[in-house]
């Protein structure tokens, strides 16, 4: 694990990080590394490879696609 010093931080944001963390029950260097992991890792989509694939090529099919009878 790394470590890193965080100079010249506002007095502002200090404080609101140490809200932020009183808030979720855990100390501000947790909240400071919560912060930073989700600001920094790409989110994952809430949609499956099927509505994906639709909203990828929904501009080539122009109108939707009628099913065939079973």
């Amino acid at each position: 694990m790394a470590t890193i010093t965080v100079r010249n931080l506002d007095d502002d944001v200090k404080e609101l990080l140490r809200i932020a963390a009183a808030k979720k029950g855990h100390s501000m260097e947790e909240e400071a590394r919560l912060i930073l992991k989700q600001a920094l890792t790409p989110a994952q989509p809430d949609f499956g490879l099927g509505s994906q694939l639709r909203q990828r090529f929904s501009s080539v099919i122009a109108e939707p696609l009628e099913l065939p009878p079973k």
